[in-house]
């Protein structure tokens, strides 16, 4: 019995499905499912940690699966007592009793339900606050390789899928186990014979219940990757959509939205109408078992064997046997769906995180600013080498132009700086001390960044550049802004420094963005600075009050600047000059166009546009 009902939940692995429209999930790109068992396990673990309150809606699963049990027998005994013979007991007590089974089942159904829908609600909080840490415990290569829309999805649908599943389905299937358990056990004491007959709808529920989930386990994977696949692209057009109608790319992206739509209705089609055979199944085999039972019930009575009292009760107990395997068929869809999203969630908690190779690395209390690259090499990905045996030494305070043609390696060279990547070969040293040997946070806390695309987060003005130093004071958080140009302009907005932005700095110009970044960054007070095209994109005007600020920014610090406008520049101590990942000039801006080489070639081509 028990080996018939847990048959379908060792379904193996599908090694593919083939639909009419042409679905084949087994050339589909590789999606590695987790140990199913190992993820029940999992999710056991958030749970355990309410035992207590578990042990409670346990008890109540108990109490109200006996009531459902006592109920139906109650009844038949009536039946045999008043209605066939004369009763022991009086009606109206009989019938009070029999009311209160029924009242206490539904109190303790209510009771479990109530504390589970806590329990569960706890668990997917607890589940939701450890995959967000854990997306920002990740390294940014993890990040570069997949769209945020697809991340977004296994935080909101893919949790959603498991909080729905602990609410109802948890209890549902505790609740038929032990409703069938304690069934079997009723009906054996009632007549083996007609518990015998009952059981011979088993195998057929067994067969059929393996042969639909084998095909509707690998759908329901396959649909809720193409809901985070769909996510992902809703994400990247909605967040690329001036370049869309610049592009008049409209027609385009609505067809490949199509396109990535149709393919979750396609695998939705097959999941929920395979899944859908489940509840037509075992209604049918419930009508075959009820009809054996009451026509070998009903040749017993009339032959004296048992009586009609007991033929009632099995009625209702073949019933109550069905129901649970009925139920948890149903379940099994929606358990399906969850262990999917589940899995998804937990393949994110198991990535390797950014500081779990750190090992003996430490922190570094003060950083004077001097920083030297001793043969560096890197790439992305194996044999394309990104940069090659790049040395360099800068010292504390000065300014490093970083220049070169695009691709040449000049953000690659400063995201070693950060740690952002790890070098392939040589090392990269702060103070005299090998990066690899300072925790990611603690060298980062001694660097700001000012970059082409500046990030607003939404909220105030004021917490926007106290971001980097959450305990300044509003006079500090005034002084950065007058420091970098942007007091005048904050001021003539409404509201000031409590204006509230939107949607990243929606309602300023990109040059007020920069303002604002360079405040940001001016409060921070960093040792190193790193401007990555930070005034590629800006006026002439707003150019001369960001180059205002950031030379106030850059007084003391050793900095990092990436540019191509050669006038941002020219007064830097030392100019890199990379080409093809290679450093292939250094010195002052005068020494190199003394030089006369690709440099002063540089110069030369578009430096009069400066």
């Amino acid at each position: 019995m028990r080996k018939a009902l847990s048959e379908p939940l060792r379904y193996p692995r599908p090694e593919g499905l083939t639909g009419e429209q042409g679905i084949s999930l087994s050339k589909r790109p590789k999606q590695k499912a987790r140990n199913w068992k190992a993820t029940l396990r999992r999710i056991w673990n958030y749970l355990s940690r309410r035992k207590g309150k578990l042990a409670l809606v346990l008890l109540m699963v108990l109490l109200s699966s006996g009531l459902s049990l006592l109920g139906p027998y109650m009844i038949g005994v009536a039946i045999d007592r008043y209605l066939a013979g004369p009763g022991g007991e009086p009606w109206a007590l009989f019938l009070a009793g029999l009311a209160a089974v029924y009242v206490l089942g539904s109190i303790a159904g209510w009771l479990q339900n109530i504390w589970m829908i806590g329990i569960a609600q706890e668990t997917v909080y607890r589940m939701r606050m450890d995959l967000f840490k854990q997306l920002h415990r990740l390294p940014i290569p993890f990040f570069a390789k997949r769209q945020r829309g697809e991340l977004m999805s296994r935080m909101t649908n893919d949790m959603d899928n498991v909080s729905s599943t602990l609410n109802s389905s948890a209890i549902q299937i505790f609740s038929s186990v032990l409703t069938l358990v304690g069934t079997v056990v009723v009906m054996l004491l009632l007549s083996p014979l007609l518990t015998v007959l009952t059981f011979l709808v088993v195998p057929l529920m067994s067969s059929g219940m393996k042969w639909i989930t084998r095909r509707t386990g690998v759908l329901f994977k396959e649909r809720q990757r193409n809901i985070g696949d769909l996510n992902g692209y809703i994400e990247e057009t909605l967040s690329g959509q001036r370049i869309v109608k610049a592009f008049s790319q409209e027609e385009r992206v609505i067809r490949e939205f199509g396109e990535r739509n149709a393919r979750i209705r396609q695998s939705g089609f097959w999941a929920q109408s395979i899944s859908g055979f489940i509840p037509k199944l075992m209604n049918g085999l419930n009508n075959l078992s009820y009809a054996v039972i009451v026509g070998v019930g009903g040749y017993l009575a009339i032959r004296g064997t048992i009586t009609v009292g007991v033929i009632v009760v099995f009625v209702e107990y073949a019933r109550q046997f069905t129901r649970p395997l009925n139920d948890l068929a149903n379940q099994w869809n929606t358990l399906l769906s969850a262990i999917a999203g589940a899995e998804r969630v937990f393949e994110i908690l198991d990535e390797d995180e950014e500081d779990q190779d750190e090992g003996e690395a430490g922190p570094v209390e003060a950083v004077t600013g001097e920083v030297e690259f001793t043969q560096v090499g890197f790439s992305y990905n194996e044999g394309e080498p990104t940069l090659q045996n790049i040395s360099f030494k800068a010292r504390p305070g000065e300014t490093i132009a970083i220049i070169g043609p695009t691709g040449a390696g000049k953000t690659s060279l400063i995201q070693l700086l950060s740690r952002f990547y790890e070098a392939d070969s040589g090392s990269i040293a702060v103070d005299g001390r090998d990066i690899r040997t300072i925790r990611r946070e603690s060298l980062r806390s001694h660097m700001a960044f000012v970059l082409q695309d500046t990030f607003l987060f939404e909220g105030t003005i004021r917490d926007n550049i106290r971001y980097g130093k959450p305990g300044a004071t509003d006079e500090q958080v005034v002084e950065a802004a007058k420091l970098a140009n942007a007091h005048s302009f904050i001021a003539r907005l409404p509201g000031g420094y409590d204006k509230v932005l939107h949607g990243d700095g929606s309602g300023i110009s990109q040059g007020q963005k920069q303002l604002l970044a360079i405040a940001r960054a001016i409060l921070a007070d960093p040792a190193i600075l790193v401007l990555d095209e930070a005034t590629s994109s800006i006026d002439t005007v707003t150019e001369i009050k960001i180059q205002e600020g950031l030379q106030r920014l850059m007084q003391g610090r050793t900095s990092f600047v990436i540019a191509h406008r050669l006038n941002t520049i020219r007064r830097a101590d030392q100019i890199l000059v990379l080409k093809d990942g290679r450093l292939a000039e250094r010195g002052s801006h005068d020494e190199l166009l003394a030089k006369g080489g690709l440099y002063s070639a540089m110069h030369q081509s578009y430096g009069q546009a400066d």
